[in-house]
Formats: C-alpha cells, sequence, structure tokens
C-alpha cells in the first residue's frame, strides 16, 4: 500500500472543515441580512451567540468541533506518514472516521437530533482512538 494514501481521508477531513465553515457564514450572512442586525449589535463577545436561532450557531459549534478530535486525527495521519507505518487498516479506519464525522456535521448542522449525533461523534471518536492506540502499541512495541 502507498504510504500517501493516508492523505485522501486526511484531506477529505480538510475539506469537510471547509463545507462547514462556508455553511457557517451562509447561515450567518443570510440570518444578519434576513434581521437586519448591525454589526455593530455583534460586537460585544458572545451576542451572535445569544441573539441567533440554533439553525444559525448549530454550524458554528460544529465547526468549532472540527478542530478538536479531527487535530488528534491530523497529528496520527503525519505520524504514519513520518513513520512509514500506512496500512491497509489505518486508511479504511481513518475513512470510517471521515464518513462519521461528516455524517455528524450533517446532523449538527441540520436538524440536530442530539442522540444520533452523540453516537456518530462516539463512533468517529473511537476510529481515532482506534488509530492512536494501535500506533502507540507499534511504537512500544516495536
Amino acid at each position: 500500500m502507498s504510504q500517501s494514501a493516508i492523505f485522501a481521508p486526511f484531506f477529505a477531513t480538510m475539506f469537510l472543515t471547509l463545507l462547514v465553515w462556508v455553511y457557517m457564514y451562509v447561515r450567518r450572512i443570510a440570518w444578519i441580512t434576513r434581521n437586519r442586525i448591525s454589526p455593530r449589535d455583534l460586537a460585544v463577545p458572545g451576542m451572535l451567540t445569544q441573539l441567533s436561532p440554533p439553525a444559525v450557531t448549530n454550524p458554528s459549534d460544529n465547526l468549532k468541533n472540527l478542530f478538536e478530535i479531527p487535530v488528534l486525527f491530523y497529528a496520527l495521519v503525519l505520524y504514519l506518514f513520518a513513520t512509514r507505518q500506512v496500512d491497509a487498516l489505518y486508511v479504511d479506519v481513518a475513512w470510517i472516521f471521515v464518513a462519521f464525522r461528516a455524517v455528524h456535521s450533517a446532523v449538527h448542522c441540520t436538524f440536530n437530533l442530539v442522540m444520533l449525533r452523540f453516537y456518530l461523534y462516539l463512533i468517529a471518536t473511537l476510529a481515532v482512538w482506534f488509530i492512536a492506540i494501535r500506533a502507540a502499541i507499534a511504537y512500544f512495541v516495536g
């Protein structure tokens, strides 16, 4: 297996972040424009969150989520590539992470069914922990 195969899910996660970022701004700008809110009214920290409905705040919250566990994913991908440990199992689990994060983002940014979102997040995060634990065992044992 090519070591660079791990970068497909790596970049897919980055593009998911880009997509959520764009969606967040589309929702925010539409809401601000529709409600004729002055930027000055939003200058107080946290005011946008207080004033806006979940349809506007959820994409922002999701974007913040994409800078939490995915950061570990990025670090692990770079570690696996640098140490030439990329194999089919790592790539498959990385794609599981991406798929569940993408569905998690779709749920969070739209109808936001919390328990569904929780399970999607859990599966994605378990995929990252699997990668981390497997890589750590290989490092310490091997």
